[in-house]
C-alpha cells in the first residue's frame, strides 16, 4: 500500500470533488479492463473557481497502476505538464501532448480519456473504422472523428492536425493507436468511452461470425436527442452515481 498524505484539507472543495471523480474514473477504467499497465492518461481541467482562469489540470502520477490512484496522488500540472505543487511522483510530459492539444482547442472540455484497449486498437487498424452494426455504434457514429497515426505522440507539431481532426466531436479514433473521448465532466467522458469501447468489442465479435447487417442510415439522424430522452435529460449523470457506488464497493480508498 502507498502511504500518500491526504490533500483534502489543503485544496479547494471544488478541486477535491474533481480529484475524487477523476480517481474513481481511473479505478473504473482499471476495473473494466481498459488500462494499459501504467500507460495512457485521463486528464481533468480544474474549474475556474479553483484556478482563477488559469489552465491547470489533474493527471495520473506516472508509474502507478490505475487501480492504485487516489484523489491525493493525482498531480496538478500546467499546460506544459509542469508540476504546480510538490508531489513524490513523476509526470509524463510526452503523454500529455495529446491531452494538452485537446484542452487548448476545446476549452469547454473538462476531461480527456484515452485508452489502448485490444478491441479499440483492433478497430482503429481497420480501414472501415466503426461500422453501424450495433446500437452502441450508432451513438458513437453520431459524433466520431479520426486522426491518422503519426508515430508515438511526442511532437508538439502534431497538435494542430489532432485539433483539426477532432473538431467538435466527442469520440476520436486514433488510427493504429486507440480510442479517445472528451466530456464536459469526468462522467461524460467515461460514459462515452464505455459506449465507444463496447461498440468496438461488438464489432470485432460480429466480424468473426460472418456477414453483417448494418443499421439503416436514417436511424443515425437525431441520436443526440434520442440519448437525452433515454437518460431523462441527465446524460452521464444518470449512471455516474451508480458507478461511484461501484468504485466505493471495490475500494473506498480512492477518495483518500
Amino acid at each position: 500500500m502507498l502511504d500518500i498524505p491526504s490533500l483534502q484539507s489543503t485544496v479547494h472543495p471544488d478541486e477535491w470533488q474533481l480529484r475524487c471523480d477523476l480517481a474513481a474514473c481511473y479505478r473504473l477504467v482499471a476495473a473494466y479492463g481498459w488500462s494499459d499497465l501504467v500507460f495512457t492518461h485521463i486528464s481533468a481541467k480544474l474549474p475556474d473557481s479553483v484556478t482563477g482562469g488559469e489552465h491547470q489540470f489533474l493527471i495520473n502520477p506516472y508509474g502507478l497502476m490505475f487501480d492504485e490512484i487516489t484523489a491525493s496522488s493525482l498531480v496538478k500540472v500546467d499546460m506544459a505538464c509542469n508540476k504546480l505543487q510538490p508531489s513524490p511522483f513523476p509526470v509524463n510530459p510526452a503523454g500529455f501532448v495529446i491531452h494538452s492539444a485537446i484542452h487548448e482547442a476545446r476549452p469547454e472540455v473538462q476531461c480527456v480519456l484515452h485508452t489502448h484497449t485490444r478491441a479499440g486498437v483492433a478497430v482503429s487498424a481497420q480501414r472501415c473504422g466503426v461500422l453501424p452494426i450495433s446500437q452502441q455504434s450508432t451513438f458513437v457514429l453520431a459524433s466520431l472523428a479520426y486522426h491518422d497515426y503519426e508515430g508515438v505522440a511526442l511532437r508538439p507539431d502534431e497538435k494542430p492536425r489532432l485539433q483539426a481532426d477532432l473538431g467538435q466531436a466527442t469520440h476520436l479514433m486514433l488510427r493504429n493507436h486507440g480510442l479517445l473521448t472528451v466530456g464536459k465532466s469526468v462522467a461524460d467522458a467515461f460514459l462515452s468511452m464505455y459506449t465507444f469501447e463496447n461498440a468496438c468489442r461488438i464489432q470485432i465479435d460480429a466480424q468473426a461470425g460472418g456477414a453483417l447487417v448494418e443499421v439503416n442510415p436514417a436511424i443515425l439522424q437525431g441520436l443526440g436527442e434520442v440519448m437525452r430522452h433515454a437518460t431523462g435529460g441527465k446524460g452521464a449523470q444518470l449512471a455516474w452515481p451508480a458507478l461511484l457506488r461501484k468504485a466505493e464497493r471495490m475500494d473506498p480508498g480512492y477518495k483518500t
